[in-house]
């Protein structure tokens, strides 16, 4: 029996009958965890056991992060500058054609470790640069390298379609290869590693492939995750004729929904569907502001993505906090215009941002009962944060402190399924500067063909 017990930690479990201990015990047995409780004894059992004192540490549930195109690791910083029709062009159109299967296998490794230090024990991997299995496979090999828990999302590339070639809102998505993927090294529904489907959705495709992939993701029991804003929709009233055909529901994942009107975000809501907000990308690139606040009015909360590390960093704290402070800061712009104040208390609690990136990542994805808090029976992904660290100490309220001041500076320790990933500060995986240097050598040689091209950033 592998055991690991962490002592006299402050506990931030997100389990309510749990609650927060401002001193307790979590014992991990076998990849889940055992028990989570003030003084656990082990007795005699203690001999075979990884016994921690962690004073001065703070406990919570490993982080969620809900949506990422983690294949544009190499590319990281190169559109910080790029509005969203020209991340369409010049990413899409551009850089995304000239990716071989390694660049592909390099970005996803390396960001899917960065993930890990970062704290995230799950990612969405959102993979939409796949135009061959290869490049697919390449994709799936570094998330399986990584170690991290990983729904990956398959998609489908978007280049400007060549002479006599259909565009791609006119292609549904390819069923013989999500077909193979489940009969292959996605076969597992309960493995580190899991499939969902990352389709265009009827803002990007045309009604016919729409009511394909949704057929397609019902019959197989898959997510069907899609990008909802950015420019006018591909097919108008698509939404509706999906739901009159009874294929929306909580299986249905909507990135962004910027644009969606309020009557149809109801329809949705009462259906089940889920939200995925990358508030940074939202803003910077012009989808518009986030739609946390029209979905905690209607009693739902979003899960929180990074989306591109091409245009961001790849934190999840910092994520959560722009979520927060934006929604924060409207709510206090709409009381000011209504009531010529600011509200009496805040709109939004620090707790809040912490669920958006743990508890409701598991729901998404329909693993509640697996992850997402430090709950006995579930699985051991936890994250330890150094509360002694200067920028921290001292620590008057342990979940502000986790979201409104915890960066990748203090994430000691990263544990996924019982196995430590990052300890002392440290990734616990051989040969980085060998798997850097490659990353190097993808990004400069991708930002180099690109710009003898004619796309160069600006």
């Amino acid at each position: 029996m592998r055991r690991t017990l962490i002592q006299s930690a402050t506990i931030i479990s997100m389990d309510d009958r749990i609650g927060d201990l401002r001193s307790g015990d979590v014992l991990v047995e076998n990849g889940r965890i055992a028990e989570v409780r003030p003084n656990i004894d082990l007795g005699s059992g203690a001999a075979d056991a990884e016994i921690l004192d962690e004073s001065g540490r703070i406990v919570i549930p490993g982080l969620i992060n809900a949506h990422m195109h983690t294949w544009q690791t190499a590319l990281r910083g190169y559109a910080a500058n790029w509005t969203l029709l020209e991340y369409f062009r010049r990413m899409h159109a551009g850089l995304a054609t000239l990716f071989a299967p390694d660049d592909i296998y390099i970005a996803t490794l390396v960001g899917a470790l960065n993930q890990i230090n970062c704290g995230a024990t799950t990612l969405v991997d959102w993979c939409h640069n796949n135009p061959t299995p290869a490049h697919t496979d390449a994709a799936v090999r570094g998330l399986i390298e990584s170690g991290i828990r990983v729904a990956f999302f398959h998609g489908s590339p978007k280049p400007e379609p060549k002479p006599g070639e259909p565009h791609f809102s006119e292609v549904p998505h390819p069923r013989r290869e999500v077909e193979r993927l489940l009969a292959g090294p996605l076969a597992d529904r309960n493995g580190l590693v899991t499939l969902g489907l990352a389709v265009l959705g009827p803002h990007y495709s045309t009604l016919d492939v729409a009511m394909h992939d949704f057929h397609l993701a019902r019959e197989l029991g898959l997510i069907a995750s899609m990008h909802q804003g950015g420019g006018p929709a591909k097919t108008q009233g698509g939404w509706e004729k999906l739901i009159e055909a009874g294929l929306v529901g909580a299986h249905v994942n909507i990135v962004h929904g910027n644009d969606l009107p309020d009557e149809l975000l109801q329809k949705l809501i009462d259906l089940g569907v889920t939200f995925s907000v990358t508030p940074e990308n939202e803003m910077i690139q012009g989808h518009g502001f986030p739609i946390t606040g029209r979905l905690l009015k209607r009693g739902v909360r979003p899960t929180i993505g990074i989306d591109l590390e091409s245009v961001l960093p790849g934190d999840l704290f910092s994520a959560a906090r722009v979520a927060l402070s934006m929604q924060r800061a409207l709510d206090n712009a709409e009381m000011r215009k209504s009531q010529g104040t600011i509200p009496a208390t805040t709109t939004i609690p620090a707790r809040e941002a912490l669920a958006w990136i743990t508890t409701e990542g598991a729901r998404m994805l329909g693993r509640e009962s697996q992850i997402g808090s430090l709950t006995p029976g579930k699985l051991a992904d936890l994250v330890i944060i150094n509360a002694d660290d200067l920028n921290l100490f001292p620590v008057h309220d342990p979940v502000a402190t986790v979201v409104m001041q915890t960066s990748l500076a203090n994430i000691e320790a990263v544990m996924i399924g019982g196995r430590w990933k990052k300890r002392n500060g440290q990734l616990l995986v051989d040969g980085l500067a060998q798997k850097k240097e490659l990353l190097a050598q993808s990004g400069q040689r991708l930002v180099r063909d690109i710009e003898r091209q004619g796309h160069a950033a600006r």
